[in-house]
């Protein structure tokens, strides 16, 4: 872990059209004082965990985020509404068979956007760097084929697609309601799908793992209260799943992204397999540059895992590259 000073700060803001209240969380080295538009980067996470537990989680030391800060970057994460430190929709304090899902991924889209100009402002800079995660990689790729200007470069990581047959978080028995509950011993199932038994305590430690359910659950405290423990997540992306990707209808079209562009995948992600990510990495068209990584031995959340400083490396030196 690096040993430079890294300062943190929290922030509050409103959601364009929810009336709710988005979280933000900045990391950055503490001697530096401003930042360039190449030095600035936002995450975003995907369909069930937020980005404050996904990005900004301590393993052995260090999360991603302080990773990007030490190395000199002006580092933000956003929750999206009805995730982490941000506002529940009101949908989200009914039983979940009462109302429609909610936090779809237009509704995400304009998070990112709000996001985006909060920090642009902030800290006067023209444009900064995207990184989304799994939904995210759409939720990220949406917003940047609308607003080209704002975006210095692109990272997908473990990007959705479309698909044929149901993927994992998809629900066809028609009851979808406006949030869903995970449990730990799904959260487990579903991480590891697809991993040879014998590389399992190697690839997530036992530790790491209790590290990442405690952080979970502890972002949900009306979750965690539940019998047993959960972690609530809006349905929104579900129905947009079924709606749009099982349909062979994106939400975005990679040939409108013209910014530099990397796609990161894991051998063994059974989420978003890589046939999604070469799909999207020939569909892009348009981009300045394109760099497609597949990393060895690594699932969807290869940003917790035993490999996660291969994913670490990769991204940041895209980010610091020229061109």
């Amino acid at each position: 872990m690096s040993a430079r000073p890294i300062d943190r700060r929290e922030f509050r803001i409103p959601h364009p059209t929810l009336g709710l209240d988005v979280y933000l969380r900045n990391k950055r080295p503490a001697d530096v004082a401003r930042f360039t538009p190449e030095r600035t980067v936002l995450f975003v996470h995907g369909a069930t965990y937020p980005a404050s537990v996904a990005f900004d989680l301590a393993l052995e030391g260090q999360s991603w985020m302080d990773f990007v800060a030490a190395r000199g970057f002006d580092a933000w994460l956003v929750d999206l509404p009805g995730y982490g430190q941000s506002d529940r929709p009101p949908q989200m304090a009914a039983p979940a068979r009462d109302n429609a899902p909610v936090v779809a991924t237009d509704v995400a889209v304009a998070t990112v956007g709000a996001a985006v100009e909060f920090i642009c402002t902030r800290e006067a800079v023209a444009r900064l760097n995207l990184v989304g995660w799994s939904w995210g990689t759409a939720i990220m790729a949406g917003f940047t084929a609308r607003n080209r200007a704002r975006v210095e470069k692109l990272t997908l990581f473990a990007p959705l697609w479309t698909m044929a047959g149901a993927p994992a978080l998809a629900d066809t028995s028609g009851g979808l309601g406006s949030w869903r509950a995970v449990g730990v011993e799904e959260m487990r199932a579903r991480w590891l799908r697809g991993v040879p038994q014998d590389a399992v305590a190697r690839l997530l430690p036992e530790k790491w793992f209790a590290a990442f359910v405690a952080a979970a659950l502890a972002s949900d405290p009306e979750g965690a209260a539940m019998s047993p423990p959960a972690l609530r997540a809006p349905n929104g992306v579900i129905a947009d799943v079924m709606g749009c990707w099982m349909q062979g209808r994106p939400t975005w079209q990679p040939a409108e992204i013209f910014c530099p562009t990397l796609i990161v995948v894991g051998e063994w992600d059974a989420d978003t397999p890589p046939a999604m990510a070469q799909a999207i990495f020939s569909r892009l068209d348009n981009a300045r540059t394109k760099q497609l990584t597949l990393i060895g031995r690594a699932t969807h959340a290869i940003a917790l895992e035993s490999g996660r400083r291969t994913l670490f490396e990769t991204v940041q030196t895209f980010l610091e590259s020229t061109g």
